[in-house]
């Protein structure tokens, strides 16, 4: 029975390397799962694995002299060369699968707007490493082992060993086919900030310089090939730089988009802000703004203030009076409350200019 707490760390280990076994975790779960997958195409290709390698071989058997074949020179060539080739089949089957695998396990470190990369990555590196698979099984081995029997000396027959072809084309294959990957790379690398395609413009030289170094070591040596490897390469790279401004320019058209639709909304938002919130606010005067909050006051207005500071400095002086009863008439509200008179030798009898506006000190 499967312990479900396998895969939890243990508790005692820092976070650090909690979240470092918890990473090696989901790797191992990836490579089981591509390792099942290519385990299951295998087993269901091995019995046609005779008719794969004689789809295999029929770009050299095409290309050499009339009446020449190919030949095992080993002893357990003939059953272990047809099994390899069913188990590297399986791996180009599987190819998208592992590379979704392979993009599974990096998302989870990825930003929102990165992940919607997944599909069309996926998508794309498929189908460009099938595209330069293609290209190495139809145009660069027919080519190669024809070019090669031309210079056969005479009296020996050209007769390619089946194990050594296999692994000369296999190199080729995985050489082109990841060689044709350089459009993927060149667009990601520009979309993350990496380079701009400006910049890889520039370096058009050294990306060349690379292409032919490439097709030196990777491709048989002779001119033919190596040529034949380093130009779709440069054809590529610059595929890559013309999408890469493309989706910049498009990039860029959508961010003026979005600024000009927030700019848009941004009157609207301003205006609703200067709006009362309620219909109570409208009898109220808007605050002062400016220098107007500290204009002088007029003549009448000091006067009302004065008036203003008399009232309330003889209320002080009388004490608070109790509300009035809106029923009773004033008069009799003063009259019934009279307050109480000043002991004489309390009483103030002094009158000063702001009781009596009339009389100057």
């Amino acid at each position: 029975m499967t312990d479900k707490n396998a895969n939890i760390p243990d508790p005692g280990l820092s976070e650090g390397m909690k979240g470092f076994i918890v990473h090696l975790i989901e790797l191992r779960d990836r490579l089981l799962r591509a390792v099942l997958a290519i385990i299951v195409l295998m087993v269901m290709l091995f019995p046609w694995a005779s008719e794969l390698f004689h789809a295999f071989a029929t770009p050299v058997l095409n290309s050499l002299p009339e009446g020449q074949n190919m030949i095992a020179t080993g002893a357990i060539s003939p059953f272990f060369i047809p099994l390899k080739l069913a188990a590297l089949a399986a791996v180009f089957i599987a190819m998208p699968y592992l590379l979704y695998q392979l993009w599974a396990f990096i998302a989870p470190g990825l930003y929102q707007h990165e992940r919607r990369l997944a599909i069309p990555l996926i998508v794309s590196s498929s189908v460009l490493f099938y595209i330069g698979t293609g290209f190495a099984y139809f145009i660069v081995i027919p080519a190669v082992f024809h070019f090669m029997s031309m210079f056969a000396p005479e009296g020996v027959s050209f007769m390619p060993d089946i194990g050594n072809y296999l692994d000369f084309s296999l190199t080729l294959f995985f050489t082109f086919g990841l060689a044709f990957e350089v459009p993927v790379a060149v667009v990601l690398l520009s979309l993350i900030g990496v380079v701009t395609p400006d910049q890889l413009a520039e370096k058009r030289r050294y990306a060349i310089l690379v292409a032919f170094i490439i097709g030196a070591i990777f491709t048989p040596p002779d001119i033919l090939s190596q040529f034949m490897l380093a130009i779709p390469v440069w054809m590529l790279y610059e595929l890559g730089i013309l999408i890469a401004r493309m989706m910049l320019r498009d990039k860029a058209k959508h961010a003026k988009e979005e600024e000009a639709e927030e700019q848009d909304l941004l009157p609207t938002a301003v205006t609703a802000a200067t709006l009362p919130a309620t219909a109570g606010d409208n009898d109220q005067p808007p605050a002062p703004k400016g220098e107007a909050a500290f204009r002088p006051l007029t003549a009448d207005e000091m006067d009302d203030e004065l008036a203003r500071a008399e009232e309330e400095e003889r209320r002080l002086n009388q004490g608070t009076s109790t509300p009035q009863d809106p029923g009773k008439n004033p008069t009799e509200h003063q009259e019934d409350e009279a307050p109480e008179a000043t002991p004489p030798h309390l009483r103030d009898d002094r009158t000063t200019s702001l009781q009596d506006p009339d009389r100057k000190d």
